[in-house]
């Protein structure tokens, strides 16, 4: 009975310890999910996708694709705002640099959009990707030149659409 004892002491003190140390990551965890911000980089790399993928839906003439990343633009922006008010040495307010440079653009490229005018998407686009580099030359981060892409490098998503 003694040899059973102890093996049995020892299973049972390691399920206990284990449920410990996993109830600790799950707290963990969860602090971490709740505190982590993505810096600002990450947000304009995220709105740097949208911009390109943005554009090869406007090119397939795929509207809603489209009008889907007007949004997603709108939410990534106004998430780098609420979250990176102020950056570095950038002298204005973060918030008010993206409403001065990009609302109007983007409003007048959702225009064209819900107009179905790929003539008007392209202006409309070129004006967008030029407040982008105006907002960067604005805040000396002119290094960071947009341009419309050239090749597409999401080939694992459809452009084109079946309406």
């Amino acid at each position: 009975m003694k040899t059973l004892i102890f093996p049995l002491s020892l299973v049972a003190a390691s399920a206990l310890l284990s449920g410990c140390a996993h109830r600790h990551d799950e707290q963990s965890s969860e602090q971490i999910q709740q505190n982590f911000v993505p810096g600002l980089g990450e947000f304009m790399a995220q709105t740097a996708a949208r911009h390109a993928k943005l554009w090869f839906a406007g090119q397939a003439r795929n509207w809603p694709l489209a009008a889907y990343e007007v949004d997603e633009l709108h939410e990534g922006l106004e998430d780098a705002g609420r979250y990176h008010p102020s950056h570095k040495h950038i002298k204005e307010p973060v918030p008010a640099l993206i409403a001065a440079h990009l609302d109007q653009p983007l409003a007048s490229l959702e225009q064209a959009i819900a107009a179905r005018d790929p003539q008007a998407f392209v202006e409309h686009y070129d004006k967008l990707t030029e407040a982008c580099n105006s907002c960067h030359r604005q805040t000396e981060f002119g290094f960071n030149v947009v341009v419309r892409p050239t090749s597409n490098p999401f080939t694992n998503q459809a452009f084109g659409t079946s309406e």
